[in-house]
């Protein structure tokens, strides 16, 4: 059953081969995503916010810092689940393992490898964002029913940053020249998408260009799910990840089917 560009359901099966490797090294794959939401916590949440005079205030609720901070821990994963995968990881697949022109000789169309991979990379921020979930609401920070809708955010956010990632993948001449994206792109998203502090703290014009980035959306819709908050944020964060990853999934399988070719 073929879909546009040529992608088959025959592309489950990289995503099935991704899927054998990550379950071969399982114990290396899931220790860090389930230990750095708690250092997180002990460190900013408990530490840092400890300096922090009363609470967050956040639509209208106050929020302790360590609570206000927990979601946006879920965003980060998600945000690291699926970039991290779909840049270094899929690079290494393609260039020095040659694993692309291995499965080039089997059935799989070009299009069937690429979206294969932006589905594997969905699928770690799914599985990285549960873990960080599950720890958060261990430790109650986030709550029913909202919490169950956060793993689907978790999946359709990492396929918007897989489909970014592969975009830089098909693009970078080598794998240092990743140092790039990550500096200009994830890092600011890192520290200034609302993740840390509230965004009303930021200037106006602050305010606004944190608006164009995919993280805040991401960690805005998170965070009100958390708290069980159904606010307008829900909705505008679901438009945005829906346009901007049908583009850049679009122009990555282009791009990408390029460069396999050239």
């Amino acid at each position: 059953m073929s879909m546009p560009l040529n992608i088959s359901w025959r592309s489950i099966a990289l995503w099935k081969r991704n899927r054998d490797v990550f379950l071969h090294t399982w114990k290396t794959n899931f220790v860090p995503p389930f230990l750095e939401p708690i250092l997180y916590l002990v460190a900013m949440g408990m530490g840092f916010g400890a300096l922090i005079q009363g609470d967050i205030e956040y639509h209208g609720q106050s929020v302790e810092y360590i609570k206000f901070l927990a979601p946006g821990l879920v965003a980060i994963s998600i945000m690291y689940g699926a970039f991290f995968e779909c840049t270094y990881s899929s690079f290494v697949r393609m260039y020095y393992q040659k694993t692309f022109d291995a499965i080039m000789a089997t059935p799989l169309s070009l299009e069937d490898i690429i979206a294969g991979e932006i589905l594997w990379g969905a699928t770690k921020s799914f599985i990285n964002a549960t873990i960080v979930l599950l720890v958060i609401s261990v430790l109650g920070y986030a709550t029913l029913p909202g919490l169950l809708l956060i793993p689907v955010i978790a999946f359709v956010g990492g396929l918007m940053f897989a489909s970014l990632a592969m975009l830089f993948t098909a693009l970078v001449p080598n794998m240092d020249s990743f140092n790039y994206p990550f500096f200009l792109f994830i890092t600011p998203m890192f520290l200034f998408s609302g993740t840390f502090f509230p965004l009303s703290v930021l200037p106006q014009w602050g305010q606004d260009l944190a608006m164009t980035l995919p993280l805040t959306h991401i960690s805005n819709m998170v965070r009100d799910l958390s708290y069980n908050m159904f606010s307008t944020d829900v909705a505008l964060g679901a438009v945005y990840i829906v346009i901007l990853t049908a583009v850049t999934f679009v122009a990555s399988v282009q791009l990408m089917k390029k460069r396999l070719i050239n």
